[in-house]
């Protein structure tokens, strides 16, 4: 095999290679939430006869490390026979977690907000059928550096009773990821902050940072140029008469 093929066939399975990185990378850090989940959740207050409240979160979001931005779906559901008469639904944030809005909701004040929350938003959710659903779209910023605790109490139309609470339950993960362009978190998990340093280039043989792929490239354009100048340095052989 001549060396321009063997050279061709190289310079291929690296471009399939890379290709297959990117194409991982890209699904890595896709914005699929997965099925909503209840962990966390517990009944408090009885809810009306008939009635059976529950919430639900996603199974992971995404959050993006350089804007701190994510976005999830918090779900309210009654799993009963009955109407649930009229009920509203809180979404409070938590550490690194801080709720920017919710759509079709408002803001809780300063003063009104639970003990340890950041902010909180107050969902009228109105008389909810038997077996229906309803959702809310959820914009929130995380602070990897530290833990992140959301909470979902579903509370009759006053706030005197709280009928069903999800949380506050963690979102993390245990494999920061600071060098890319988002990071995957996972309910019910505590987060390992990133630690000072955590997105610097890795090290390598005596402590040496890797080369930029700028000058690793003009290394091997260098390495090629003196392989051709020591092959025409060779003396070519004589033939034989």
């Amino acid at each position: 095999m001549s060396s321009r093929h063997t050279t061709t066939i190289t310079g291929s399975l690296l471009t399939a290679s890379f290709s297959a990185v990117m194409i991982l990378s890209f699904t890595a850090v896709a914005d699929d939430q997965g099925p909503g989940s209840s962990k966390g959740g517990k009944a408090m207050d009885p809810a009306p006869a008939g009635v059976k409240l529950t919430t639900s979160l996603p199974e992971k979001i995404s959050v993006d490390n350089s804007s701190h931005e994510t976005a999830l779906t918090a779900t309210v559901k009654n799993e009963g026979t009955k109407e649930s008469g009229k009920i509203r639904l809180l979404v409070v944030g938590f550490d690194g977690l801080k709720v920017k809005s919710v759509k079709g909701c408002s803001a809780m004040a300063d003063k009104d907000l639970p003990k340890g929350s950041n902010s909180g938003f107050v969902c009228d959710v109105g008389n909810l059928a038997a077996g229906k659903s309803q959702s809310y779209a959820v914009a929130a910023t995380f602070d990897l550096s530290k833990t992140g605790k959301i909470c979902l109490p579903v509370q009759d139309s006053d706030g005197k009773k709280t009928f069903w609470q999800q949380g506050p339950v963690p979102f993390g993960t245990t494999n920061p990821s600071p060098n890319a362009p988002a990071t995957p978190l996972l309910l019910d998990t505590e987060n390992k902050p990133v630690t000072p340093g955590g997105d610097q280039l890795p090290k390598t043989g005596a402590g040496s940072d890797l080369l930029p792929l700028g000058a690793a490239g003009a290394v091997l354009v260098s390495v090629g140029a003196a392989g051709m100048w020591w092959a025409q340095r060779r003396p070519r052989r004589q033939p034989q008469s």
